[in-house]
This record gives structure tokens, sequence and C-alpha cells, in this order.
């Protein structure tokens, strides 16, 4: 148990129903302003701007509420993320859309394992990274910190970290709640949408976190419904408490989530973080008055007192140094993510792996090529001790090789260059000034980050992979973003294309043992890359009020007939699967979806298996399918594994309006088993429950 709770008569492992006779009898012994301070962040809004500009880095050290030592009282000691403990030098992964790509959910619940570890090595108690927004449309600045466009994809991402982080006694929180999906604008976008849009598309990757434990909820910016976000009691009460039964406590987004403390408060929001500001000035004002019921602090205060002691005193599977951050241990763990996460979108004429013995000069083009690239500057900025860039991922492993490097803004000097080799790598993508939290308010500071202004490469670089086509038949693109980036300009003059995120500090040296063929990738694109940019849904970073409509990336270009360049789920390997037709068993309104998957190429490989399910003689409009399961599975060349997914019939439900509440349809159902959400990569049969 941590030292402040020892002051209690609470033990280690102690029962819920005990914590809550404790805090119920210890509420009674609050004063006012004790209740406060445990509701409200401790920080000056200046040392917070300092933080983040100007003198130390953000969250450097946990941002806290108040504890109350005399009563035993711990306080919440906030970590930021999502891709690493934003505090010390941590481990820093690929950023959550590149572990979107794995499909891997035991891997993410090992990396939430080292998260939460390095949460506590910190002196944390709460992480504040497992963001399940979704990415409506690909431009969306903090489309790298979430997981991909498909909701159950999400929930099942977001659900595996929950479990990992608490495991390590600290409490996981999922933000932003709800329909945050606009950078720029996310101070002052009114966000509106149907009930059933809602309820099927922007809030089931949440309830299903809330289902696997999640702990804590964190409000958003923008507006929902006319109603701050972190001020709504259609989300805050009525969704999360009501519906879904959430017993942990809310949190509001930094600073400028809550407008009216009295108001946010009555509505369910527990937490103001992390500065003092309206619960410090207008609550104890609220309560004098009579403006506020005390006993509205009375249940904040036991939602936060109920969760907190129930984490702090957990027997903790590990001790917690500050040596583990950034350990071997936990770096083999970001590394194993940046290996699963790439994504091989080409491979024309098999030109990799790349062979060791025959490559012996490569050349790196590209301003990319040798710079720290793991992804935004903003709140989830992660200070690792080294970052392996392309470059130096490539030197370490082929030491023999002469590695060349050149930046590409002189096109006759990269042409020359790429000639003479026997290997070309073009690094190409963004930096967190092209995509990333908005962080340009400030005077005095240059603009960082927002809503992408373009789905297309820099100039710059498609200027360079133009320049340089056709030169050397080894030429090899790797693609760094969040997500999906439109290039069909020039794909067709390149033979083998890699998107490689943000892929943490490890990122240079997973990108090398890929190229020779040390790893074969198994990624699969967690989002749908679009023929051109209108066929995504309408996207203003500048709007103030907007509606959310249902269809959004593979649903939509499925409902509208649109081809696509790359599909959802997509991803090549170096060897080759076969998937059988599905086989379908269903008992107790449940189907298990079998298939047997071989390797039909020559190394070993792994295939990730994807369930969709679509409807017929629906009451309702429905997506033609949707994702309801997926499954990775390795194999050895020649081997076969049977592989079983599951639907269940409450899964295929719709929100009906009326009932204000999900219904089942006794219907005719198609299970597609494949490889990518592509008609011709599935394979279906049609049940009925």
């Amino acid at each position: 148990m941590r030292d402040v709770v020892k002051n209690t008569k609470l033990t280690e492992n102690c029962s819920k129903e005990t914590i809550k006779k404790f805090v119920d009898e210890t509420i009674s012994k609050l004063t006012v302003a004790e209740k406060v301070g445990i509701m409200s962040g401790q920080v000056t809004e200046q040392k917070l701007l300092d933080d983040l500009f100007l003198i130390e880095h953000y969250n450097v050290k946990p941002y806290p509420t108040k504890p109350v030592e005399r009563l035993g009282i711990p306080n919440v000691r906030f970590m930021d993320g999502p891709r690493g403990v934003v505090g010390g030098s941590a481990t820093c992964f690929p950023v959550s859309m590149a572990r979107g790509a794995s499909f891997d959910r035991d891997l993410e619940e090992s990396i939430g394992k080292v998260i939460g570890a390095e949460v506590r090595a910190v002196g944390g108690n709460y992480y504040g990274g497992v963001c399940i927004n979704l990415p409506r449309n690909p431009r969306w600045g903090r489309a790298q910190e979430c997981y991909g466009e498909d909701q159950y994809h999400l929930g099942e991402m977001g659900a595996a970290l929950v479990r990992g982080v608490q495991s390590q006694n600290v409490v996981a929180c999922i933000k932003h709640f709800a329909m945050n999906s606009i950078e720029n604008a996310r101070f002052k976008a009114d966000v509106f949408a149907d009930k059933r849009t809602l309820h099927e598309v922007y809030l089931p990757h949440f309830k299903r976190c809330i289902e696997e434990g999640a702990a804590s909820v964190m409000g958003a910016y923008n507006k929902v419904y006319g109603e701050q976000a972190s001020e709504s009691s259609m989300l805050l009460r009525d969704i999360l408490r009501d519906k879904w039964g959430f017993e942990g406590f809310t949190l509001s987004d930094f600073l400028w989530a809550v407008k009216d403390g009295v108001k946010a408060v009555k509505s369910g929001m527990n937490i103001e973080m992390p500065c003092f500001c309206h619960y410090i000035e207008e609550l104890p004002k609220a309560v004098a008055d009579g403006t506020l019921d005390e006993k509205d602090l009375d249940e904040a205060v036991g939602y936060i007192l109920r969760t907190i002691l129930y984490y702090e005193t957990r027997k903790d599977p590990q001790e917690y140094p500050e040596s583990i951050l950034g350990s071997p241990e936990h770096v083999q763990v970001a590394k194993r993510a940046a290996e699963e996460s790439m994504v091989l979108l080409k491979n024309e004429n098999s030109i990799l792996p790349l062979d060791k013995e025959k490559t012996d000069k490569i050349v790196v083009l590209g301003v990319l090529g040798d710079t720290e690239n793991i992804g935004d500057h903003g709140s989830s900025k992660v200070h690792p001790y080294y970052t392996i860039t392309p470059l130096k991922g490539l030197m370490k492993k082929m030491p023999r090789a002469q590695i060349l490097f050149n930046d590409g803004t002189d096109l006759e000097k990269a042409k020359e260059l790429a000639a003479d080799a026997d290997a070309v790598l073009i690094v190409a993508g963004y930096i967190h000034s092209d995509e990333g939290e908005f962080l340009a308010d400030r005077s005095d500071i240059a603009e960082m980050g927002g809503d992408r202004k373009s789905m297309r490469l820099h100039k710059r670089d498609v200027d360079l992979i133009q320049g340089v086509r056709g030169v050397n038949p080894n030429t090899i693109v790797s693609i760094v973003g969040s997500s999906a980036i439109l290039i069909d300009e020039w794909e067709k003059d390149i033979p083998a294309i890699l998107f490689s995120f943000y892929s943490g500090m490890e990122g240079g040296n997973v990108l090398a043992d890929i190229l020779f063929g040390d790893i074969c990738p198994s990624g699969k694109l967690p989002y749908t890359v679009a023929m051109k940019e209108d066929d995504y849904p309408y996207f203003d970073p500048d709007v103030t009020e907007i509606t959310y409509e249902y269809y959004h990336g593979y649903c939509k270009m499925d409902k509208e007939n649109k081809k696509v360049f790359y599909p959802f789920g997509y991803g090549l390997s170096y060897t080759t699967f076969d998937i059988s037709k599905p086989e379908i068993e269903v008992f107790n309104d449940n189907a298990k979806v079998r298939v047997l998957v071989k390797n039909t190429g020559n190394c070993k490989g792994t295939e990730v298996v994807q369930l969709y399910v679509g409807c017929e003689g629906s009451k309702v409009d429905r997506p033609v399918k949707v994702l309801r399961d997926f499954a990775r599975v390795e194999l050895l060349p020649g081997e076969e594994k049977e592989v079983v997914l599951n639907v269940s019939k409450k899964s295929m439900a719709y929100f009906d309006e009326n009932a204000d509440d999900f219904k089942e349809e006794d219907i005719t159902y198609i299970a597609y088993a494949g490889n990518s959400s592509a008609s011709d990569a599935l394979q279906n049969v049609k049940f009925t429950y």
C-alpha cells in the first residue's frame, strides 16, 4: 500500500465494500475546502503554460489534485500519453494509430503494462493516455493518438490498453468524451449527430472500455448539442452513469473544458484538471449561498475516493524504481510494436526484402531520412533518451555497406546518387508541425500541429519521388505519418512502398529489419485510403457547428460503392496465405466463425484474419458490413491453423431512437472472413441466430 493510505485502517487488497464504508465515513469529516481540493488540480495556469512552452516540458512530473493526509486520503497524480509516459526519459512507443495497425490485443495489453509501470516509476497513479476518439476524417490533427477508423477495433485496442495499465494499479483514463475529432476548432466546435449515429458510431468504443473496467473518463473541449462536453448531463449522467453503470470518476480536459463550475459538478464532472480554476473559485461560494448542494460535492468526492483508494490499496505486482524507465525490457516491447505495425503497401517484383549479400551501397533520400520523428509535440510528446532514425537504423543493420544520405533538395544530385546505388530508400511524410495537437494560440511561439492542411505529401517529397523514378529498380518509399495519405500521383512510379507511421524510439532499427527481411511485415491499415479527398466526410478545421453523419471510413465507401486505393485492413507480407471459406456454428445467440489459415509461401509470417458481418432484411438502413472480430495468426511455411472468430447477436443490434435503446433483429446475417475489408479479399456465408 502507498504511504498516505497507511494512515488509515484500510488493509492491502481490501474489498470494495470496505473501501465504500471507509469513504462514506470519511466524507462527513471533510471540510468544503478539502472536498473542493480533492476535486481540483493543483497547478497554476501559468505553470502549465510554462511547462508547455517555456521552462520544463509538459507533465515532467505528475499533475496532482490535493491529498488530505490527516485522514489518509491520497490524491490523483496525473501523467499523460498515449505514446508512453510523457514524464522522465520514458519508453517511446509507436503512436497509437501504428499500434492499431498491429491488430494485436495481447501486444497492446503488454504495452499498457509497461506504461502503467513507468507511470508508477515517475510517481503517478493516473494515466490519461487511452485515446479512443474516432477519426472520421484523416485530416484530424490528433488521429495519431487513436487506433483507427473502426469503432469495434477502437474499443478492442483501447480495452487492451486499459487492462494493461490498470494491472499496475494505475487508473486508466479513456478520452475525450465525446465526438472530439476536429483539432483546430476544438475549443469552439459544437457537434451534433442523430441519436443512432451517436450510439452506434461515436460511443461504442467508450462503452467497450467501460465494460473492461476503465476507471476514469476524460471529458472533451468541444460542445455537444449546444453544451460543453465536460458539462453535459446527457453524456456524463444519462449515458455514462445511468445507461452504462460507470462507477469510476470523470475528469475534465485541461484548463479550458469547463466554463461553469457549478453546472459541471451538477452534470457529473468530478474533477477539474489540472489548474486552480472554476472549481476552486466558484464551488465554495455556491455551497455557501445555496446554489450548489454540498451533497453534489459528496457525490463527486465519493466516486473519486472509492476509485483511487481501490488502486492505492492493491498489492503491486512488482516494484517501480526509476531505473525501469526506458529499460531494455521495456524498449523491446516498443520494438515489437514497431515490428508489428509497419504496413507493406506495395512490393512489385518482390524487390523486398533486400539481399544483404548483394547490397553494398544504399542511398537514403529525403529530409526525414535522418530526422528523429516520433510524432506530435503537444501533450502526447514522450522524451526517450534516444531515437533511431532510418539512416541510423540502416547503418547499424549494414555496418559494412556504404550508406549515403542526401536530403533531396538537389534533385540532380539525388538522381546521380540513386543511379549508382544497390538500393534507394526515400523517407517522405510529416512531422509534428504538419499534424498534431493545435498549439498556435500563443503569439510567442511558432505554429505547431493542428489539423492537416492536405492529405497529400509535401511538394518537396513528391518532387523527389518523381525526380528519381525509374533510376534504380530497388527504390523503396517509407511513408511517415498518422493516417491516410493520398499517393495516387506517384504510386505507380515506385516498386515498393511501406507505411511506417511515427514508429517510436526503435523505428529506424525496425525499418532496417523489415527492409532486409529479418522481420516479415504484418501490419494492416487501420483506416481506408480513398481515391480522393472528397470521398471522406466533410471536414472544416475552423468550423463552429457541424453534424457528424452515420457513415465514414470503409462503411461509407461500401455504401456509396466507391473504389478505394487501399482498403481498411490491407497489408502485404513477404509470404502468402490462404484463408478457407468460413464455417458457422451458432448457439446461445453467439456465432462462432471458423476458418483455416495456411502459409503458402516460403517464410514465416503473420496474417490478420478479419470478420465482418452484414445484414439482410433489416428494418433500418445498415452498413454493407461492419468489423466484429479479428485475430493474428503466425505460421511457418506450409503450416495451417484453425482460427475461431465470434460475433454475438447483441453486437449486431441497432439503436432504436424511439425506444432509446438497442434492438436485436431476427434476420439473416452474412459473415465475411478474409484479410481486408475489400470484397475480393473476403469469403462469406449466411446464418441466423
